[in-house]
């Protein structure tokens, strides 16, 4: 199976071909995969080097002159090294663009903690009007990539993954999708974390939500998966731990409800090691989730039998 990076170029270079607003701004990284649109498009596709700052600002002027930019390389030279420029460049300029990051939290372990972003979503999530999907499977990243370019003038990130689901599923760049009912609890998987979601829960009484688009957060559909299930909700999400409690917590506010943020720790890894050992390490493997999980919605449970 492809990845989603594999199908990240591809997908893009029909859209330059397709619409001749979307603009690709590259710095280095995922160059050659632009090699032959650059040359039918030489004056859409820019690679600025290595000047990560000048990559997202060279996007927010080509957004002023009425173009739609996509922007890519690593989600740690993406969204935190030129953090400023995104805030100021795109957000206080009001101009939009797709950013597409790779290698997640630690898809490159070999390539160490600046090569790692487990905090991306959080500090998008201090600015204001972003759009974030989390494909959890290359077919879902082509559907929201193309939601992403066509989504007018907004500002939109996309965090590809080497990690995958085994299938894909249907998305549509807004909802949150049900996928397993129960009535003890929902646990809400994002992105490449539903199926270890789903192996963790086998045979809990819980509901799984799965989410590809988690900002804006679907307040609504968390709320309707609790009228049956119960307001003991946790997240499983693949980066930053707690990222989304606060607007789980929101979403429920009128309610009593108790919400466990699972996802990547703080605390640096300091061995490259694997992406499994890394997954295993910050307790995101089935085994651990299931452990996590189970206790969580089983003390409720078992305070309510007594």
């Amino acid at each position: 199976m492809d990845t989603m990076r594999d199908r990240f170029a591809p997908v893009v270079s029909r859209l330059l071909d397709e619409d001749p607003r979307v603009a690709v701004v590259l710095a280095e990284i995922g160059k050659d995969g632009f090699a032959a649109a650059q040359s039918r498009h030489p004056d859409r596709v820019i690679n600025v080097g290595i000047r990560e700052q000048l990559l997202v600002g060279a996007a927010a002027g080509l957004a002023l002159t009425g173009l739609r930019p996509v922007v890519h390389t690593f989600a740690s030279f993406l969204v935190e090294r030129p953090f400023e420029q995104v805030k100021l460049d795109l957000g206080h300029q009001d101009v939009g663009a797709v950013l597409v990051s790779a290698a997640a939290s630690f898809d490159w372990p070999a390539g160490g903690f600046t090569h790692m972003a487990p905090g991306d979503v959080a500090l998008l999530d201090t600015l204001d009007g972003w759009t974030v999907h989390v494909p959890g499977h290359p077919d879902e990243a082509e559907t929201l990539l193309r939601h992403a370019v066509a989504a007018g003038d907004d500002k939109v990130y996309v965090r590809l993954s080497a990690q995958s689901n085994r299938l894909g599923r249907p998305v549509d760049g807004q909802r949150f999708r049900r996928v397993r009912e129960g009535r003890a609890g929902v646990v809400l998987a994002v992105g490449p974390m539903l199926d270890a979601v789903l192996d963790a829960t086998e045979g809990l009484d819980v509901t799984v939500l799965y989410a590809t688009t988690v900002r804006p957060f679907d307040a609504a559909g968390l709320r309707r998966a609790t009228e049956a299930a119960g307001t003991d909700v946790v997240l499983v999400e693949p980066y930053l731990a707690g990222t989304s409690t606060a607007a789980a917590s929101e979403a429920l506010a009128d309610v009593p409800h108790r919400v466990l943020g699972l996802g990547v720790g703080r605390r640096e890894l300091r061995r490259y090691g694997t992406i499994e050992e890394h997954v295993a390490a910050h307790g995101l493997d089935a085994g651990s989730l299931r452990e996590r999980i189970g206790t969580f919605v089983g003390a409720r449970a078992a305070a309510g039998g007594r």
